[in-house]
């Protein structure tokens, strides 16, 4: 190990003047996501062919939700379709034409602003 890499020992004062841990004030907390606003996220459900070999999928876009959250959103809306899907990247794709449904399981857990987007 060379003299540059050699780690430093500190004194017992050099200790005591870095501070107690438990006496740090407190971080602010992080900002937690907008799950108490459901009614004011702006919901889209749009039916999307592009890019999946011509088969279609129902998107569900504009959740500003935890990744969890949507995770397991996703599993509630792939397990009452019957169907496959994914969650990723704030959106969720259920395989098939199914906003109908979509758009009603969404309203009742509380997004006003839920609508079909697209043609």
């Amino acid at each position: 190990m060379s003299k540059k890499n050699k780690p430093q020992a500190l004194s017992w004062d050099a200790f005591q003047s870095l501070g107690n841990p438990e006496n740090a004030p407190d971080l602010p907390k992080e900002e937690t996501p907008q799950s108490k606003n459901r009614e004011k996220q702006r919901i889209r459900v749009l039916l999307d062919k592009k890019r999946r070999g011509g088969k279609s999928v129902t998107l569900i876009t504009g959740l500003n939700e935890s990744d969890d959250y949507i995770t397991n959103l996703g599993k509630k809306l792939k397990k009452m379709c019957g169907v496959g899907g994914s969650a990723k990247d704030g959106e969720i794709i259920i395989q098939g034409d199914h906003r109908d449904r979509v758009i009603e399981y969404l309203i009742d857990q509380g997004y006003k602003d839920c609508k079909k987007s697209g043609g």
